[in-house]
């Protein structure tokens, strides 16, 4: 009887034993999930261990924390800077940063406001650039107004881990003044353009009615069918043709008329 009673009473400690170790264990083993498309930052009592890339991680130990960085590309709208062309313009432009974390380390240690930092950079650099370029420049070349941006915006964004892919001229709003003057010289141009058509076509008929002209007065056979022709058109057209022939009137009562002439004065 009391070697049953000391060997339930070893059981049961032992089993409250291993719960026990069981419940420690617990709490030393830490896992974490880490989504596709992003990394994570693994930090223990404050200070950082080390980069978990995509995936279910397992530590042991206590007091972890994990910061999660997007890794995805993504763009950034710089909008509604005012900014003054190099001929005195002032216009209101918006960029389009494309950029993605490559170094989520230096992005999450380096800088407070890695964003703000990338936000600051592009408007330097556009301010920079607008500066350099007329009105007409700005409007005209925006891919390689583009590339000069995205070659100011790139060091500074690798600084805090951050690579920039393309910086684009969204948006230019003008002043109403100048939207006005735009519209008038390019109204002024098609009309040019419009003006430059027409004597062109009208050169070309005069040129061919001058070939015509010469081929004709070189063959009087073929003026004569032209002339046939033009008549067969104009019957063709229901329209009335009277020619004047020399020496002919028109039938009277059936005959054919003569010019009479009236005899001169003094005449028998």
């Amino acid at each position: 009887m009391n070697n049953d009673i000391i060997i339930a009473f070893g059981l049961t400690a032992g089993l409250i034993l291993l719960i026990f170790a069981a419940i420690k264990i617990a709490q030393f083993r830490r896992a974490f999930l880490v989504p596709e498309g992003y990394a994570g930052l693994l930090y223990q009592k404050g200070k950082f261990v080390e980069v978990l890339h995509a995936g279910e991680h397992v530590r042991w130990g206590r007091k972890f924390t994990l910061g999660v960085a997007d890794l995805r590309k993504t763009s950034l709208l710089v909008a509604g800077q005012d900014v003054l062309t190099s001929d005195n313009v002032g216009i209101k432009t918006s960029l389009l940063v494309t950029y993605q974390v490559t170094d989520p380390v230096k992005a999450a240690h380096e800088t407070q406001n890695w964003q703000g930092d990338l936000y600051n950079a592009a408007q330097i650099a556009l301010r920079a650039v607008a500066g350099g370029v007329t009105i007409e420049g700005l409007l005209g070349q925006r891919l390689d107004i583009g590339a000069q941006l995205l070659a100011r915006v790139q060091p500074d964004a690798a600084k805090v881990g951050i690579n920039v892919t393309a910086v684009e001229v969204k948006d230019v709003s003008l002043p109403n003044d100048l939207k006005r003057a735009f519209a008038d010289v390019l109204k002024a141009k098609q009309e040019g353009q419009a003006a430059l058509e027409r004597a062109r076509g009208e050169s070309a008929s005069l040129r061919n009615l001058a070939n015509a002209a010469r081929v004709l007065e070189g063959n009087p056979a073929l003026q004569n069918l032209r002339l046939m022709q033009s008549l067969t058109a104009a019957q063709h057209g229901g329209n009335t043709l009277v020619l004047g022939v020399p020496g002919f009137l028109p039938l009277k009562n059936g005959k054919t008329g003569s010019p009479k002439h009236k005899p001169e004065d003094g005449a028998s």
